[in-house]
């Protein structure tokens, strides 16, 4: 039988830890609302055409690592072409697709091979053929021997010239004036390295000639759950970061980088499965030890659109590679971790992400397993901490969750009904009872396979955006 200072020690322990989770994610959210709301006033103030007209802007390279998306590759592209900027190029990656990707985009495009000189700045794998047609001079398609994601950015950082290079997937929707809105940051803060934008679920929506028309909530269990999620965490959380000048985080679906200071570090790791992370921590540790004044940004408006697994298992696979990426990231940057010479970044980001992300889902896990045992356990039932436990774990996740959604529509008004935020709110309760605890259990599932070396993606069945044509 347990000695009883060590209970209380064990209950006490569970409840601050959620406590502390729950309510550093409550203050991210509170300050990434008022800093969001004093950041679209200054952009009503200045105008991202103002920067164009005075020729402020800086060339951008948008890079499309492609593996077997031969069902929607030329719309992708299609969709690309019509961006608004003055003066931007398409790479289109295609990394050893095993399907017909690359003959999709020789036709529809009628691309030609090409001799293209190019300094091999990071390494990668073969490059087959380089492809460009005078119909669409700013595109253009890279044929490589297959070295996944990472590796097929490295190939386009290297056949790159422009000043920023914006690192998209192939499946996702950039708005047509995202890059004008994205550009500010690197035009007003000149010592920016990179900068994100808003990963918002297109799931539900209602597109047309691949634009969003109306945005609406999934239709699916899955989809609305991974919508309250990417709102509390993916938006108010890493707007709050920034706040902090402490941006750990820019996903890899929709990033934009200073190509110099990429390549300055080494481009990509091609070894890890969690490639967006670990750049921007090795960025952040490069240029603290440089002592180098530098900024890495994360914008609420600039948006971009991509599909979220509507089934287990896929996306079961993907938040197992996430966990196994941070993993992987923090292990690499030990030597930041609670060192001052980094900054917030090593004594308050990592950590926090050490022992609240990384390691949390063995603390949730544990406290659920725990609850369980003096529930059905005779003699063990303790009514004080059963209630604080479910308060401070259950209901105080359910108000983050739902003041994020509120916080949402007062800063941005994205959705086109009503219904679209009830439905919402009543997926901020839902998301804490059952969604949580299986994503801890994919966590801790991930972690496990970090320690068993394990390195593969994992696949993800992407269903595809349903479009109407006009």
């Amino acid at each position: 039988m347990l000695d009883i200072n060590v209970i209380n020690f064990i209950e006490w322990g569970i409840i601050g830890y959620f406590l502390i989770f729950n309510s550093v994610y409550l203050l991210l959210v509170i300050s990434a609302l008022l800093y969001v709301r004093k950041q679209l006033l200054q952009n009503e103030v200045v105008k991202p055409s103002g920067l164009f007209k005075s020729n402020l802007y800086k060339t951008i390279s948008i890079l499309v690592p492609a593996y077997n998306e031969s069902s929607n590759i030329t719309e992708s592209v299609e969709s690309l072409l019509k961006l608004e900027y003055p003066d931007h190029e398409i790479i289109v990656i295609n990394d050893g697709s095993s399907d017909d990707t690359l003959e999709q985009l020789i036709s529809y495009f009628d691309l030609e091979k090409t001799d293209l000189f190019y300094e091999e700045t990071v390494e990668h794998q073969t490059i087959r053929g380089i492809y460009k047609t005078p119909e669409f001079p700013i595109l253009t398609v890279i044929d490589k021997e297959n070295g996944g994601k990472a590796d097929a950015l490295n190939a386009g950082l290297n056949v790159s010239e422009s000043d920023l290079v914006c690192s998209i997937d192939a499946d996702s929707i950039l708005e047509q004036d995202v890059l004008k809105k994205l550009i500010q940051t690197f035009i007003q803060h000149k010592n920016t390295v990179a900068a994100g934008g808003i990963v918002r679920v297109i799931n539900g929506c209602t597109i047309r000639n691949r634009e969003i028309e109306e945005v609406h909530v999934p239709d699916t269990l899955l989809g609305r759950l991974q919508s309250v999620e990417y709102i509390r965490a993916f938006l108010f959380g890493r707007v709050g970061w920034d706040y902090l000048n402490s941006l750990m985080i820019i996903s890899g679906a929709f990033g934009i980088f200073d190509r110099k200071a990429v390549l300055e570090v080494g481009g990509y790791l091609t070894d890890t499965v969690g490639e967006d992370i670990e750049l921007i921590l090795r960025l952040h540790r490069h240029n603290m030890e440089e002592g180098h004044d530098y900024k890495i940004r994360f914008l609420p408006e600039p948006i971009c659109w991509t599909e979220v697994p509507n089934d287990y298992t896929s996306l079961r696979n993907q938040r197992n590679r996430w966990h196994r990426g941070l993993a992987d990231s923090i292990w690499r940057h030990k030597k930041m971790l609670f060192n001052p010479t980094y900054g917030y970044i090593g004594m308050l980001v990592i950590p926090f992400f050490l022992f609240f992300e990384l390691l949390g889902p063995i603390i949730q896990i544990g406290s659920y397993a725990y609850l369980l045992a003096i529930i059905l356990i005779p003699g063990l039932f303790n009514t004080s901490f059963v209630l604080l436990f479910l308060a401070a774990s259950i209901i105080y996740g359910m108000i983050v969750s739902l003041i994020a959604i509120l916080a949402e529509e007062i800063a941005f008004k994205t959705y086109s009904s009503y219904k679209d935020i009830l439905v919402l709110t009543l997926y901020s309760f839902l998301e804490n009872l059952g969604y949580r605890q299986i994503h801890a259990w994919w966590q801790l599932s991930g972690l496990i396979d970090f320690f068993k070396g394990k390195k593969s993606w994992g696949k993800i069945v992407r269903a595809g955006f349903d479009q109407e044509e006009s």
